[in-house]
């Protein structure tokens, strides 16, 4: 762990520019002296060089001074959603073993509010234990398809990141204004959103109202060249308006964590008169390829350094050590090269991913891609959302329209689809279950469950 180097890239600058607004406007002094007043809690609390701390923040100037004191100290910083509940709290600090735990006493701010005001507390946890590994931050999985992985990086692949997207001219940088809707507990809203931000220098927007409206609004509120930053179920969302206001500051969207629907790049562009921007990534190694201009779509670019391979219909990365903590799945990681588990193709240095290789199933000896017939139903006008999954046959998990019924579908889907693609059941839900990362959730217990549930 290399504690030099949140001074060195995140915290230098003039002292008046303003790095981060929430519900005042941030300068780099006062970053630097929250940072230093968090960093003396810490130590007097016990932390030191080599140890483990857990933050269990919502988004706020509170969460950021505790993540970068602790790093500035040396430690391995865990991060877990706030919005977890208790009893997977605890099956997290479990696995993970942390000295120390950052929660908040009191927090206000509305439940759609892109930040929260927080008083931290600071709490020695017993049988916690100092780190095993020179890792600097551990993240979980968004758990989308099944159980949580425990995900570790050190400082120098958050650097080397980092410096990926510098060689990205289409990111935003100093002079440029970032409206973030991503979890800074994630990879792209803490990597590319926050640490981005304060590397560069671009000013780091954190929304009043996480709703269209609100995002918007954020938009608006200065004339500096401002790149909203989301996952697709965001982009879908400022779609939604009718006839938006002109918003010339706004340079793009940049959406990441699952596939885009097909008709989403195009009404994006056609509302806001800009590109909708697609980045590929993991949690286990950050930023993997890009198409922030919106030119290659589906395809994207590999950043720099990345090697990559298809093998058997499956893309595999190069990466020098296991990014994985605890028990591992030996499938994962294979004599120096992770096996992401996402089918893909590379065409003359373009990456394609399909979907998940698991997606793929054979019906009656034909081979169906159920992320082929997801898109095709997720493009009826019919249709708001939808997953598909294999569970003895092809099924939809669905959500309408105002005025839709599930007869539509069906009939639409005659046209669409050839007999053996077609779902044998669609389930119709008042909405998808998601994530805490807003990706729609596609682990069968929890959408039968969500079945159950809307009877």
């Amino acid at each position: 762990m290399n504690p030099e180097w949140v001074d060195d890239l995140l915290l230098g600058g003039p002292d008046a520019t303003v790095r981060l607004r929430l519900d005042r406007p941030i300068d780099t002094a006062a970053l630097r002296r929250s940072v230093a007043l968090a960093g003396d809690r810490l130590r007097a609390e016990g932390l030191v060089a080599g140890g483990t701390v857990a933050l269990r923040l919502p988004p706020s100037l509170t969460y950021i001074a505790f993540l970068l004191a602790a790093w500035r100290i040396g430690a391995q910083v865990s991060l877990l959603d706030h919005r977890l509940t208790q009893h997977e709290v605890d099956g997290a600090l479990e696995r993970i073993g942390a000295q120390y735990v950052v929660d908040a006493l009191e927090s206000k701010g509305h439940r759609l509010c892109g930040y929260a005001e927080v008083v931290a507390r600071v709490s020695a946890r017993e049988g916690g234990r100092p780190a095993g590994t020179a890792h600097a931050l551990v993240q979980f999985s968004s758990g989308s398809t099944g159980a949580s992985k425990v995900i570790a990086r050190t400082s120098d692949d958050l650097i080397a990141e980092l410096a990926r997207y510098d060689r990205l001219p289409e990111f935003p940088r100093a002079g440029e204004r970032v409206v973030l809707l991503s979890s800074i507990v994630h990879v792209l809203g803490l990597v590319g959103g926050l640490l981005n931000a304060l590397h560069t220098g671009a000013e780091l927007v954190f929304p009043r109202r996480l709703t269209a409206e609100g995002i918007l609004a954020a938009v608006a509120e200065s004339d500096l060249p401002t790149t909203i930053i989301g996952v697709p179920f965001h982009a879908e969302l400022l779609t939604s308006i009718a006839d938006p206001a002109p918003l010339p500051q706004l340079r793009r969207m940049i959406v990441a964590g699952e596939l885009v629907r097909p008709s989403v790049p195009t009404r994006f562009r056609e509302t806001f008169g800009v590109a909708l921007g697609t980045m590929y990534g993991m949690t286990e190694l950050g930023v993997i390829a890009t198409d922030l201009d919106g030119t290659r779509w589906p395809s994207v670019e590999p950043t720099h350094g990345m090697d990559l391979r298809v093998s058997g219909g499956e893309l595999w990365i190069a990466m020098p050590a296991s990014p994985y903590l605890g028990a591992q799945d030996p499938s994962r990681f294979v004599d120096g090269w992770l096996c992401t588990k996402d089918a893909a193709e590379l065409d003359a240095g373009l990456l394609t991913v399909l979907g998940r290789l698991d997606s793929q199933v054979s019906i009656g000896g034909l081979k169906v891609d159920l992320t082929e017939v997801e898109q095709a139903i997720a493009a009826l006008p019919a249709v708001r959302e939808a997953v598909v999954l294999y569970d003895g046959g092809i099924q939809a998990y669905l959500s309408l329209t105002d005025g839709a019924t599930a007869e539509q579908v069906q009939a639409a889907l005659t046209e669409t689809l050839a007999p053996f693609k077609r779902p044998r059941r669609l389930v119709v839900l008042p909405a998808l279950p998601r994530t805490t990362t807003g990706k729609v959730v596609r682990a069968t217990a929890a959408l039968v469950a969500a079945e159950a549930a809307s009877r």
